[in-house]
């Protein structure tokens, strides 16, 4: 996404009308589609996509701690949000969107500064006309495992364009 020389946006209807999920998923890793502002806020990127699947990596940095001192539940939650997010956007066809109507995230192990780069891996379940699931893991670079989650997400038809 970085490296293809992507740049933080919305992208307008003509890059993405035709396209399937996974070809606009493709297009923002290749850096031809914009990525959203929020992987800049919270120092992510998309690193893999395929059929059923999407991988972000970031690393946790001390702006994105709590006032405890340990990294915020909702940079965990936004990574694997994302990630469980676009692995259902790659099972989307052409004219068909989709918008999460369910997060569960359990955070099983503290990530910190020192925890270096963390991949949160998301995998479609099952996708449906109405509804999709998928699931994701935060693991290190160690295959530790920092968190886990699962989405329903609501598949319905994208207004047409014109």
């Amino acid at each position: 996404m970085l490296a293809g020389g992507g740049k933080p946006g919305l992208a307008s209807p003509s890059v993405v009308a035709g396209k399937t999920g996974l070809e606009i998923m493709q297009a923002m890793l290749a850096g031809e589609a914009p990525y959203p502002h929020i992987a800049e806020t919270l120092d992510f990127a998309l690193v893999e996509v395929g059929p059923g699947t999407a991988v972000f990596q970031g690393t946790p940095q001390l702006k994105h701690y709590n006032p405890l001192g340990s990294v915020h539940g909702g940079w965990y939650a936004t990574l694997l949000d994302s990630a469980v997010g676009c692995a259902v956007h790659t099972m989307m066809p052409a004219g068909r969107g989709y918008t999460t109507a369910e997060l569960s995230v359990n955070i099983v192990r503290a990530a910190s500064i020192k925890s270096g780069p963390l991949r949160a891996i998301g995998s479609v379940i099952h996708c449906g006309r109405q509804l999709a699931t998928a699931e994701g893991r935060i693991v290190g670079p160690d295959g530790k495992l920092y968190a886990h989650a699962t989405t329903t997400c609501l598949v319905f038809e994208l207004p047409k364009q014109g």
